[in-house]
């Protein structure tokens, strides 16, 4: 338990970003590392997050005409290598099963046996499994659009990892689409991603940009790269969602034809798009503070924790009977779509019980008492405020007004995100001003720099790498609202016209 004046959470966002993130995780009880080196375990905390995020989204899908289906984990080598861009693109990531069988060998131990006659991919992404699905699904141009979603695991054998953020193995959705013309393909990518943009903002409490990806940043085998991109605490970019036009390059490669209403054969026009467990750690770095995480109320595991207070072993049956009562009220009450989800903590363990639940973010705690009682009020705090700030009310008063505040709170995050992220995002045109930004003052702090710059940029990949190189700063994206405007490569100084691009550092 925090002492007055300290913080739960050790180190802080100041001292050590990348540690206090961790902290963060690990006292909020989200998850926590495996034995599998790269991987996590999910706890029921976290978990609750992703089956809210999941379920929100499914209905956005559904709500398009995406329907659900699943595909196999493994995926023939010779699948990956059709499209030379995508084998390219995640050869370096794959995980290889090469043997079907353990058999004892010398001293007993597991070796591998039973080799098999062409290796299997776990798959990295779906592209190419799905893909020969919708070759043998898809005859004519009325069985078009075929929209198809799975929720699923992948696997990417990373290099270095962080829990949500870069795990060897994580969660996802995987859209993937077919359509008989090039113009309802682009039209679907750019739908997927405003509903991306939608679960963001409308959920997340997370401020995004949208935009598109430069050549060298697109997806595999893509033609055009669309992302929603948002700003951490340490003003990092997360790229949180992204959503594929793949032109008819996977259609050629995985023979996805049809025939059209002309009665000519033609390739099919596809596209995918998805988000993964990453967005919990978006939330995570975009919200929480130096007492623990802080949950967006509309995909929060719970909106409220009752915390019934008993000094006396004879006011307790009516204490507790006071809390049921407010819990049966609170769940009748229905909350974007849901009723509103509560928790009653009821364990004898001083001030601990009520920084549990600080840790864990829960939007809003409930302390009852006999004073209460009497009163016929509650005493409510509010996690994404100071810990001073709470107050009572009447009971009735706190029922009926329970979606406001929830949504009043969803509010006040996004505000407050948003103007970080406008705080620390700075149009540069200098090239000595744009290294001065994202050099940090401090070596040992790697973490603390400018945020985003919004500078000029030629147009040309040798600019990009260069920049990348030298700075390990990439263009995170070319945002769709940008305005045709004169300047100069940030770069190499050649005068443009194009407009400003976004560049940061990234997770």
């Amino acid at each position: 338990m925090a002492k007055k004046n300290e913080t739960a959470i050790s180190p802080t966002r100041a001292e050590n970003y990348p540690e206090w993130y961790q902290q963060v995780i690990r006292a909020s009880d989200m998850a926590e590392l495996s034995p599998v080196r790269g991987c996590m375990v999910i706890k029921p905390w976290g978990y609750a997050l992703w089956e809210n995020i999941s379920r929100a989204l499914d209905d956005m899908f559904k709500a398009t005409g995406v329907q659900n289906a699943y595909f196999p984990l493994f995926i023939p080598v010779n699948f990956l290598e059709k499209e030379a861009r995508h084998v390219e693109g995640f050869a370096k990531e794959c995980a290889v099963v090469t043997h079907h069988k353990l058999e004892k060998g010398e001293n007993n131990q597991l070796v591998p046996a039973g080799r098999l006659n062409e290796p299997l991919i776990v798959r990295p992404t779906s592209e190419t499994i799905i893909g020969d699905a919708f070759s043998r699904w898809i005859r004519s141009y009325r069985d078009l659009p075929m929209l198809i979603n799975q929720w699923a695991n992948v696997v990417r054998w990373e290099l270095r990892t962080r829990i949500f953020l870069r795990t060897s193995e994580f969660l996802w959705q995987e859209g993937h689409t077919v359509h008989a013309t090039k113009q309802e393909a682009i039209e679907r990518t750019y739908m997927m991603l405003n509903i991306y943009k939608e679960m963001a903002e409308k959920y997340l409490a997370m401020p995004v940009i949208t935009g598109e990806k430069t050549e060298a940043e697109k997806f595999p085998g893509a033609e055009i790269t669309t992302c929603i991109e948002a700003m951490m605490q340490d003003r990092k970019a997360l790229q949180a969602g992204t959503s594929h036009f793949l032109g008819q390059n996977f259609a050629k490669a995985s023979g996805i034809r049809f025939q059209s209403a002309q009665e000519t054969e033609e390739y099919g026009w596809t596209t995918s798009w998805g988000v993964s467990t990453r967005l919990i750690g978006g939330l995570i770095m975009t919200h929480s503070d130096d007492n623990g995480a802080v949950m967006p109320p509309r995909i929060a595991p719970s909106h409220v924790v009752l915390l019934p207070i008993v000094k006396k072993v004879e006011q307790n049956e009516n204490v507790m009977a006071y809390t049921r009562d407010l819990a049966e009220k609170l769940r009748e009450k229905r909350y974007h779509g849901g009723p509103i989800r509560v928790q009653i903590d009821d364990r004898n363990i001083g001030g601990a019980r009520n920084w549990d639940w600080i840790k864990k973010g829960i939007p809003l705690r409930v302390e009852i008492g006999p004073k209460d009682i009497a009163e016929d009020a509650v005493y409510v705090s509010r996690r994404d405020r100071d810990r001073k700030d709470s107050r009572s009310m009447p009971k009735d008063r706190f029922v009926d007004n329970i979606c406001e505040l929830l949504d009043e709170i969803h509010t006040e995050l996004y505000k407050n995100a948003l103007e970080y992220q406008r705080k620390h995002t700075r149009d540069i045109d200098e090239k000595e001003e744009f290294e001065a930004f994202f050099t940090p003052v401090n070596p040992d702090r790697p973490e603390n720099h400018g945020g985003f710059a919004r500078s000029h940029w030629c147009g040309k990949k040798e600019c990009e790498l260069a920049i990348k190189d030298r700075l390990n700063v990439t263009i995170r994206c070319i945002p769709f609202d940008r305005e045709p405007e004169d300047g100069t490569c940030i770069e190499c100084g050649t005068r443009t016209k194009k407009g400003r691009v976004i560049f940061a550092k990234a997770y």
